[in-house]
């Protein structure tokens, strides 16, 4: 019960006494009515002095429990000229500007915060305690490929992307590498940050790909350079020497199996040449003069080029086009080559599997705004090589040089482009490429 009713009580109380003592000394001396009437009057005047000096400032201290209950810290009290009820009420003020100022200090970090998290070249997914993302900020969308609106609230296992399934397999307090299907280089790392007495968890996903591309570009180069300056100079001295010899066995007779022999090691040099070659023609990849160019036009001429090549190996290769799909600015020799040799390997990848020969198919599509993707029915890439196809000397096939991915890799680079090659869970092998839309 509220103070202000037992005040009620003991004036009601008091009020009693001095109608009883009315009654009772009515007959009796009049100065003993006189005195007890005025005690009791005292008494309810001490009383009405006593309630304003204790009522008050209880209630001032109310009104400050509901500036605290409703979080209202600017608001302040009123002295009430009583020495204990202000010392309260100073310490209350106080404590509110205390309030206050914290309160502007966490939103002013928590503003700078925020900025961090939404401008950092990082990506940042914050999970809730039921292990469900409930923040990204934008580098992290783009890493993963997938809509803001349609990734929070789910799990990361629950993302329709590589790098998302990666991320499922790092434990807290971990930090992981991780390379996918499109070249692309991740370090990633699970930790956790308190609030409100609870751990959060949240992923740091930091690109390395560029930094990664140009540390291994520089040691492929450097032994690339010494092997081919190596071999060359040695067939070369080989060659010579060789050719001399023939030319001198030549003229003698039953001297023909020899100068057979000969012929070969003279041919096998050459190769060897050759194959070197190849291996330096990477290295030297000039930079793309871009031009405007139709991505239409282009597939269908790189069809037109590869299907008789197809057709040899029994492979039906077909052609889509979306006419939707805009012009894109390209190097038209470097990318030609470039779908060239990613129609090359989807059909020796048919080639070698089991597929009967009416079986194998090869789809060039275009699709707008401006991407284009070479799709086959091959065995399909493993899950363990996925992460190894744009490695330099990295290759699937039993005599693959692992250049062939490298060239397209650092063309498509120099171009701008977003790639990747997976096997998709309806078993077909798609090779996708994206151009920069301007």
């Amino acid at each position: 019960m509220r103070i202000k009713f037992f005040f009620f009580i003991l004036v009601v109380l008091l009020l009693a006494l001095g109608v009883y003592m009315g009654f009772v000394f009515r007959d009796g001396s009049r100065l003993y009515l006189l005195l007890g009437e005025a005690a009791v009057a005292l008494i309810l005047i001490y009383l009405s002095v006593f309630y304003r000096k204790i009522v008050k400032p209880l209630n001032t201290i109310g009104n400050g429990m509901d500036l605290l209950r409703e979080q209202d810290f600017s608001s302040r009290l009123s002295p009430v000229g009583q020495y204990e009820a202000d010392r309260i009420v100073n310490i209350f003020n106080r404590m509110m500007e205390q309030l206050k100022n914290e309160r502007l200090r966490m939103r002013e970090q928590n503003s700078f915060l925020e900025l961090l998290i939404q401008a950092s070249p990082m990506g940042v997914v914050i999970l809730s305690l039921g292990e469900k993302i409930s923040q990204l900020n934008p580098m992290a969308v783009k890493m993963l490929g997938v809509p803001a609106a349609s990734a929070v609230g789910k799990q990361v296992k629950m993302l329709e992307s590589s790098l998302a399934a990666e991320l499922d397999t790092i434990d807290n307090e971990e930090t992981k590498v991780v390379r996918l299907s499109d070249a692309n280089v991740y370090k990633c790392t699970r930790s956790y940050f308190i609030d409100c007495g609870f751990k959060h968890p949240f992923y740091l996903i930091e690109r390395m790909t560029d930094e990664v591309m140009r540390v291994e570009k520089k040691a492929y180069e450097k032994v690339i350079r010494m092997i081919a300056h190596e071999v060359n100079n040695t067939t070369a001295g080989i060659t010579s020497t060789l050719d001399t010899v023939g030319q001198a066995l030549a003229s003698e007779t039953g001297m023909e199996d020899l100068c057979e022999v000969m012929r070969v090691c003279v041919e096998r040099c050459y190769s060897m040449s050759r194959f070197i070659t190849r291996f330096a023609d990477v290295v030297k990849i000039p930079e793309p003069n871009l031009a405007h160019l139709s991505l239409n036009e282009m597939a269908a001429a790189c069809k037109r080029f590869m299907e008789g090549m197809c057709a040899d190996a029994g492979i039906c290769l077909r052609l889509e086009c979306d006419g939707q799909v805009k012009p894109v600015k390209m190097d038209a020799p470097l990318f030609e080559q470039v779908l060239v040799n990613i129609i090359k390997n989807a059909a020796e990848s048919i080639s070698s599997s089991e597929r009967t020969r009416q079986d194998g198919q090869i789809t060039v599509r275009t699709l707008a705004p401006a991407s284009v993707e070479v799709v086959d029915n091959g065995p399909g890439i493993s899950k363990e090589a996925e992460s190894k196809l744009f490695t330099p000397f990295f290759s699937t096939k039993p005599n693959g040089q692992g250049i062939g991915l490298v060239f397209i890799r650092e063309v498509l680079s120099k171009h701008g482009c977003a790639f990747s090659l997976r096997t998709y869970a309806d078993g077909l092998t798609r090779f996708r490429i994206f151009f920069p839309v301007s």
